[in-house]
Parts: structure tokens; sequence; C-alpha cells
């Protein structure tokens, strides 16, 4: 195929290869490090063994989790300068910078109390170690927040001029703080938050379901659950701010996530597409089914508020692939939602009295729906990637500087190779993770180990 033998579509398939096998690890990094915390915190407070031993097991998790991350994550930074040179040059005062600020602040935080958190729990006095997991959760948002800005100032660069083509600084301050930033880094970082709850309420379930140390389990999937309870509502609000930002800085981007084609006139709402099939070629929907003056509503609060449709921009600044853009947004759309009826499903269980360890047994579809809502915050947030990257296309930086002017000037078989050859590392690497995650499962906590005394000096 002749798009095989483009090698800026090939250094395309690659970062996004590489980005969206990355995703997965820091998605439960930020959130299950928060959790251990908690676990120690609460050890801490109460003197409950069964905390301590909470936290000993979700650490082992946590730390193949948080190796995947690193292994994974280390080669996008250098993707930058061998396949993105042009980005790179343009845009390095300020992007390398940001990404200079992600390694000294947040990972060598995250790195620098993570021997002591892991290991140190009969070396060091249980406060020192409570501020040694506590720098570990710092470092792992940190980092999110980092790496957040400087994508969101991809998406709505502010605060630089460019001088000679290259990115000039003119207040740092704006740049970091653009437009997108707050939704981009509070979404992401509540969706990592979402991600580990039910990770972990999930695997809680499993054990429960099949009969193993119930009443232990019991107190990670009721800690999941309280957490639930005040994430979803608040990742679903950001997830409709964040569609109504797009609308008014992406507007593009906005109307390929809803395959709205035509501007509607004044007077006439448009139409939200609950599903259609979009054709780009024809710059109409081959068939829609949709609620009449939905989209108005929702993005202006007016049943006939304008919303500007992709047939106004020109062909060459619209997003390619927009029926994947289209069903990506509604399959997030979709989990958060079931997300939301899972919580109150439960919710409801635990106020009838039905989350007790003589109780719990006969919830069996509710323990198998926490089950199967395991892998579902991954998926959404992969989806989210894809129509927040893909729909900023044709640019790198919005606006500014496009995809196709970003590459590097490379053969197309070198790209191949590397990339066959991520493509083959990852696969190795989730592999190994998979097998020694099973493990980890399978052998459950150690409920004969005994902890240090609270009040060692």
């Amino acid at each position: 195929m002749e798009i095989l033998q483009d090698p800026v579509f090939l250094s395309r398939l690659q970062f996004a290869v590489t980005a969206m096998f990355h995703i997965l690890w820091p998605l439960t990094t930020v959130g299950l490090s928060l959790i251990l915390v908690i676990f120690e915190a609460l050890w801490l407070k109460t003197g409950d063994i069964d905390n301590y031993r909470h936290a000993r097991f979700w650490g082992k998790l946590f730390l193949l989790n948080f190796s995947v991350g690193v292994i994974s994550g280390l080669p996008m930074e250098f993707e930058f300068g061998t396949n993105w040179s042009s980005f790179a040059m343009m845009a390095g005062e300020f992007f390398g910078n940001i990404l200079g600020f992600e390694g000294a602040m947040a990972f060598m935080l995250e790195a620098g109390f993570l021997g002591i958190m892991l290991f140190g729990w009969q070396r060091v006095p249980p406060v020192i170690h409570l501020l040694a997991s506590c720098m570990v959760a710092l470092g792992a948002s940190l980092s999110a927040f980092w790496i957040l800005v400087a994508n969101s100032w991809m998406q709505t660069p502010a605060g630089i001029h460019l001088e000679n083509n290259r990115v000039v600084v003119d207040n740092y301050f704006e740049a970091i703080f653009n437009k997108d930033m707050p939704w981009g880094v509070l979404h992401m970082w509540f969706a990592c938050l979402a991600t580990s709850l039910f990770v972990i309420g999930g695997l809680s379930a499993w054990y429960v379901l099949h009969r193993r140390n119930t009443d232990f389990f019991l107190k990670s999937f009721k800690l999941a659950v309280l957490g639930v309870i005040f994430v979803v509502p608040i990742q679903l609000s950001l997830g409709h701010g964040s569609g109504h930002e797009v609308f008014v800085t992406q507007p593009a981007k906005g109307a390929a996530i809803e395959a709205h084609w035509t501007t509607n006139q004044a007077g006439e709402g448009a139409a939200w597409n609950l599903l259609a099939w979009p054709n780009q070629t024809a710059q109409k929907n081959v068939w829609a089914i949709a609620i009449p003056n939905g989209l108005s509503v929702l993005m202006t609060g007016d049943p006939h508020g304008q919303i500007q449709g992709l047939s106004s921009f020109p062909k060459a600044n619209q997003p390619p692939a927009i029926a994947l853009i289209f069903y990506s947004f509604r399959i997030m759309v979709v989990i958060g939602v079931a997300f939301f009826g899972l919580m109150v499903w439960t919710s409801v269980a635990w106020l009838k009295g039905q989350l007790s360890s003589v109780a719990i047994g006969n919830r069996r579809w509710l323990l198998r729906a926490w089950i199967a809502a395991i892998p579902l915050g991954y998926l959404a947030s992969e989806c989210g990637w894809i129509v927040r990257e893909v729909g900023r296309q044709p640019w790198v930086i919005y606006g500014l500087l496009r995809t196709r002017d970003a590459a590097s000037t490379l053969p197309a078989s070198v790209v191949a190779v590397s990339l066959a050859a991520f493509i083959v590392i990852y696969s190795i690497l989730l592999i190994s993770f998979l097998f020694f995650a099973a493990r980890i499962i399978r052998k459950g906590p150690d409920l004969t180990l005994l902890p240090p005394s609270r009040s060692i000096t």
C-alpha cells in the first residue's frame, strides 16, 4: 500500500503505538499511588493491620506498573528528536523545558522516594515512610501535570511568538496555563483516579466472588466504592466542560466529534447525532440517528444556538478519520455513563446492607459487573486520547505547525523497522506484565505479615 511507504504516516503510527501503550501505565501509577497513601495513613491512624497488609499487597502491583511505565515512556521523548526533529527545533524553547520540568520535578521525586516506600518498612520510622509514599504520589501527579501542560499547549498555544520560525516564550505563565490546560490536566487526573479505583474494586470483587479473604477484600472494595462516588460525577462534569471548551478553541475538532457538517442557519438548531456514518469525501453523513436541536442545547444552552459545521473549514484543515473520532468519543461517553450506573447500583446495595461479609455472596451479578469494569477505564482513556490527538490534526501545534511539516526527513524503511521493533518489544512487555500481575493476584496477600511498630524511632 502506498500509505505504508509514507515516512510521515509511519512516524505518526509509531508515535501512536508508543503513546497508546505507555498511557496504560500512568493511569494506574497516579491513582494507585494515592490509594497506597490512604491505606498507609489509615493504618497509622487506626492501627488496623489489614490496612498495612493492603498497602503491602497493592504496592506490588504498583511497582510492576511503575516499572513498565518507565520502560515504555522513555522512548517517546527520544522520538521527538528522531522522528519529529522539525517540531523539536521549532518548539524546543517551551516544549523541551516542560519535559525537563517533568523529569527534574516529577520523575526524580518519584524515583528518589520509591526505594524508601517499597523497601523501607522496617528501616525508617512509619511517619517517614508515609512521607516517602506521599512524595511518590506527588511525583506521579506532577508527572501527569507537566505532560498534560505540554500537550495542552500544543492544543491551544499561548504566551509565545514566532521568530525565524522558532517559538520564543513571551510569558511562561500564559503558556503553561493556556486555555486547554485546566480541562486537560483535571480530566486526565480524574481519569487516572477512576481507572485505578475500578481496577482495585474489580480485583477485590474477584476475590470476594471466589470467597478468598472476603473480609479483607471487602475493605478495599468499599474504599473503591467511596472513591468512585466522589470521582465519577466530577469526571463526567469535567468531560462535558472539556467538550464545551473544544467547540470554542478547536471548532473543527468539535464538529468532527459530533459529525456535524453544515453550520445551522439562524433560527434553526443543530441536531445532535447519537449515531451516524460520516462520509468525509461527500462532506455529509450517509445516515444518522439524531436528536433535533440537541447539539445546540448541549453546547450553547440555546435550542437555536449556532454550531459551526465541518464543511465550513477547508478540507486541508479538517481532522482525518471522522468516524474514528466520532465513535471513540461515544465509546468514552458510554463507559462514563456505565461507571455512573455501577456507582449508583453499588451505593443502593450498600445502603440496603448488602455489602456485608454475610450478604455480599448473594450479589454475584454486582461483583461480576465490577470485574467486567476493570478494563473499561483503560478503554475510555485510550478513546479519549484518540479524540484529543486525531481531532487536533492536521496540526501538531494547533494553527501554527502542520504535522507533515513537523516530521524528520527519514526513509520509510527506517521508520518501518523501528515501528516493527517497538511493536515486538511492547508486546513482550505487555505479556510479561500480565504474567507477573496474574502471579501476584493468584498468590494474593500475605495475611501473616506483621507491621513494624508504629512508634519506632
